[in-house]
């Protein structure tokens, strides 16, 4: 019998493939709808993140919000912790962060309401696949203990698969956005 590691490392890797293809032919307006749903949302503390490699880019949409409230970028403290998150601000200044994510120069740490997540596949049932280090479950785990906390997974319309393994850890998304649209959960 597999386990579901296995199981997660094969829908991973169908995935990235997925993703990989979607990101290629990618338009310039790829986070329009981002940008529409965080407009609701204008001055609570926001969180998204630098893209690397294949992943959707929210910076169009981070960029109009951090005119209207804060917004800061995920920053990796070590395995096995939670996430802290940095005040970002377009233009400033940037090093690079644990596996390639770039992040402020300056450690400004607060805590969001909203966090734009990124993922590899999700499905309509509010099921995310990330990189396997469980750093989004842990964190939301631990925002979602002191207040709502609204997880927003972006990611490419072709990420999205049926049914994905999880496990009683995994913390759902609440809506998904695309490039195509919005796909609220639940």
């Amino acid at each position: 019998m597999t386990d579901v590691s296995d199981v997660k490392r094969a829908a991973r890797k169908a995935a990235f493939a997925r993703r990989k293809a979607a990101h290629e032919a990618a338009g310039p307006a790829e986070a329009a709808y981002l940008s529409e749903v965080l407009a609701g949302y204008r001055g609570v503390p926001l969180s998204g993140y630098m893209a690397i490699r294949t992943e959707i880019d929210p910076r169009p949409a981070m960029e109009e919000a951090a005119a209207h409230g804060p917004v800061c970028v995920p920053v990796i403290q070590r395995l096995g912790l939670p996430l802290k998150f940095s005040r970002w601000t377009p233009g400033c200044a940037l090093k690079e962060g644990p596996f390639g994510a770039m992040i402020p120069e300056v450690d400004e740490f607060i805590e969001p309401e909203i966090l734009i997540v990124p993922l590899v596949a999700f499905d309509r049932r509010g099921g995310r696949l990330g990189y396997g280090g469980g750093f989004y479950d842990r964190t939301l785990e631990m925002l979602r203990a002191k207040r709502p906390t609204l997880a927003i997974g972006f990611a490419y319309a072709a990420q999205e698969a049926s049914g994905l393994p999880l496990e009683p850890t995994d913390q759902p998304l609440d809506m998904v956005v695309t490039e195509r649209g919005v796909i609220e959960m639940g």
